[in-house]
């Protein structure tokens, strides 16, 4: 066959023998002992007798019992070649070329000829000339690099033409048994053929995941293929589908031992560069399970692996749990990526603990990487295991602690917020409040910072410390005294809501001295509070109103003011009376406050909310009605007169009329303080005031939480 059909020379003869014949003499061939073959210089060639042929025939009669009829000869241009070379074949002791040499002819001869075979649609013989190369490879595992993309090509062509059975598997064999000897020429044949998705490509990928032998080879293939492309590349692409394809068969996520976390890491590094990329300006959208067929963007593709991944090996519950907290959408998302890792990392520390430690010691040489991506992403993992005691444990505390201060002094926004979200929960674990005085002062200080993602990382960060046992509450409550108040009516929804928290928190922690009359700073705190937790109770962000109730409750508790039903009357149902009824005890309780309650509220009547300007009209004017003349100065009543005498033009009709009925009231009281010039005596026997009567506002117009979004009720009309 030396230059014959094939066009390939070869050093060694091949002889007479069918290729069938020739494979059945590479497998017979190892049941013996190879010795040394004697060579005979001047031999001379001698015909093949007559006795020869019935031994070919037996050859190729046993081979066509064992792998059925379909086994048939070569094509008729090559039968000329086979018996030109049966006469030259040289019997026992002649000339012969190494016996290693004559195999490997024979066996490369032998891929051509099943790769011709594969690439002929309809070719009977396919599935018996598959079996028997991959027996003979499997027996030889030789070097066959330069058949290998043509035997692929081949089992692409006629894979989906063969029958479901014998015929499929005999050919899914040969790619198997490549793939032990030649992973990554089989990896570099099917990637290209894997874009766009072909049913093909993708029978040919599960057919190798199910291959124990050889599945972790072809994984570790695919992922030096998904790290060596550069982002979004279709070369990425084809890597991460093959991996979704392969992973979802089951069993082989178990071939990743060993390389688990850097596979994971790998795939949510994929997601970041994808949703950075310039190629996907829109966060892409993730691929739902009930739709039929593969998914075709990369990021869904990178979805769909890490799914697989983390269900083959245990995790269904992290993927549930990613699932319910829309973590997948925000893996996807240019802006919203790392907030996904740090859901991911979070559901692992609860559910897939047995791969933290793995994930950590992965992590830490990224940390330093060149590439934001990978940095940033390692980052986000580092920052979220640190919720785990036992995988903080292995770097010793103040290296934790040193790196993240040192990202608190990076330039890059994202990175500062990264670094607070891990003193945050640095402070969780145990023995760690020793480092207040360390960490304190970089979270107090991202409490005036100008992006929301830290402002609201700092006041976790504190609210996760203040969970301590022994957490410093004494020395938080003089820190946060000027800082927290003017938080609590931010412009940022998300920074509103943290800090309101944050002051419950603190309220709850304090409660204890609060009842017994010490916490002088904190009860400060609290009642100059008051205000904005009231009118926040229409705050139009439902996290803030929701936050807002639960601190108020807090407060309830802790100064014992007995309205915690008013409290949640007012919350969901706005109720006039439970809100008169709350102004009235805190009249009672604080009557030297009742100045400040009203500046306070005079502030919000400005605001450009409708709901919070029509909830400071009607607390103004229970304020003033259940308030003493002698408490309230004259300039003050002034003030509100002429604040809500503009607000009764205010476009919005509920607030117009809330307003005429809170102007009526400070027209009462002021009023009430006016006294006659007389004698004291005189003074003595004039007659009381008439009693003022109750303000009576109309029900408000703006959506009630109780009814709508909160208890998830439809909307009432």
């Amino acid at each position: 066959m030396a230059g014959g059909v094939w066009g390939h020379g070869r050093s060694g003869p091949v002889g007479a023998l069918t290729l069938t014949a020739v494979a059945e003499g590479i497998r017979s061939s190892q049941e013996q002992p190879m010795g040394p073959f004697p060579t005979v210089p001047q031999a001379e060639p001698l015909e093949l007798g007559p006795e020869a042929e019935p031994h070919t025939q037996t050859s190729t009669t046993a081979f066509e019992a064992q792998h059925g009829s379909g086994a048939t000869a070569p094509p008729d241009g090559n039968e000329h070649c086979s018996q030109h070379t049966a006469q030259e074949a040289a019997p026992e002791g002649l000339h012969q070329a190494p016996q290693g040499s004559w195999e490997e002819g024979a066996l490369a001869d032998l891929a051509l000829y099943t790769a011709a075979c594969l690439e002929e649609a309809g070719f009977a013989g396919t599935q018996a000339t598959a079996l028997t190369l991959s027996s003979a490879l499997e027996a030889r595992g030789e070097r066959l690099e330069d058949q290998v993309h043509g035997l692929v090509r081949g089992l692409l062509t006629q894979v989906p033409s063969l029958a479901e059975g014998r015929p499929r598997r005999a050919a899914l064999r040969v790619l198997s048994a490549l793939a032990l000897e030649h992973a990554q020429d089989v990896v570099c044949a099917l990637l290209p053929r894997s874009l766009p998705p072909d049913r093909a490509a993708m029978e040919l990928w599960r057919s190798l995941s199910r291959n124990q032998h050889v599945n972790g080879q072809v994984l570790v293939q695919l992922l030096w293929a998904l790290k060596g492309a550069a982002g979004p590349e279709p070369e990425a692409l084809a890597a991460t589908r093959a991996l979704g394809e392969m992973l979802s068969v089951s069993g082989c996520v178990g071939a990743t031992r060993g390389f688990y976390p850097h596979l994971l890491l790998a795939l949510v590094t994929q997601l970041h560069e994808v949703a950075r990329s310039a190629c996907t300006p829109d966060s892409p959208k993730v691929w739902a399970p009930c739709q039929r067929g593969p998914p075709h963007s990369h990021a869904s593709c990178a979805v769909e692996a890490l799914k697989a991944l983390l269900t083959g090996d245990g995790g269904r519950m992290v993927v549930t749990c990613m699932e319910q907290a829309g973590g997948w959408r925000r893996l996807v998302g240019a802006h919203t990526h790392l907030e996904g890792v740090l859901l991911l990392a979070s559901a692992m520390v609860a559910h897939a603990d047995h791969h933290l430690r793995g994930l950590f010691a992965d992590s830490l040489p990224r940390l330093r990487s060149a590439d934001p991506p990978q940095r940033l992403t390692a980052m986000a993992f580092f920052t979220g295991l640190l919720q785990s005691w036992s995988t903080a444990r292995l770097l010793r505390e103040e290296v934790i602690l040193e790196r993240l201060r040192a990202w608190q002094r990076d330039p890059e926004p994202t990175v500062r917020w990264l670094g607070l979200l891990g003193l945050g929960h640095f402070a969780l674990n145990r023995g760690k409040v020793r480092h207040v005085s360390t960490l304190l002062p970089a979270v107090l200080g991202a409490l005036g910072e100008g992006d929301a993602r830290l402002v609201s990382a700092a006041l976790g960060a504190l609210r996760r410390l203040l969970g301590q046992p022994r957490a410093p509450v004494r020395l938080l409550t003089s820190e946060l005294g000027p800082r927290l108040p003017p938080l609590l009516d931010d412009a940022r929804d998300s920074v509103r809501a943290s800090a309101i928290g944050l002051l419950g928190t603190l309220v709850r922690r304090g409660r204890g001295g609060l009842r017994v009359g010490l916490r002088g700073p904190l009860r400060k705190l609290v009642l100059q509070s008051l205000v904005p937790l009231l009118l926040r109770l229409h705050d139009p962000s439902p996290d803030t109103a929701e936050s807002s109730e639960w601190t108020l409750v807090r407060c309830d508790q802790a100064l014992r003011w007995g309205l915690l039903e008013e409290v949640v009357t007012v919350a969901h149902y706005d109720s006039p009376e439970a809100l008169s009824r709350v102004c009235h005890r805190l009249v009672q309780r604080y009557p030297s406050h009742v100045p400040r309650f009203l500046s306070q509220t005079q502030g919000y009547l400005r605001s450009p909310q409708d709901p919070l300007r029509r909830a400071a009209t009607v607390l103004i004017g229970f304020l003033v009605y259940h308030a003493s003349p002698r408490e309230v100065s004259q300039d003050l009543l002034d003030s509100l007169f002429l604040d809500l005498g503009l607000l009764q033009n205010d476009p919005e009709s509920a607030v117009s009329a809330a307003a005429h009925v809170s102007c009526q009231q400070v027209a009462l009281l002021a009023r009430s303080r006016v006294r006659p010039r007389c004698h004291r005596f005189f003074s003595l026997l004039r007659r009381p005031h008439p009693p003022r009567s109750a303000p009576q506002y109309a029900d408000s117009p703006f959506q009630r939480r109780s009814l709508t979004g909160r208890w998830s009720c439809p909307r009432t009309r």
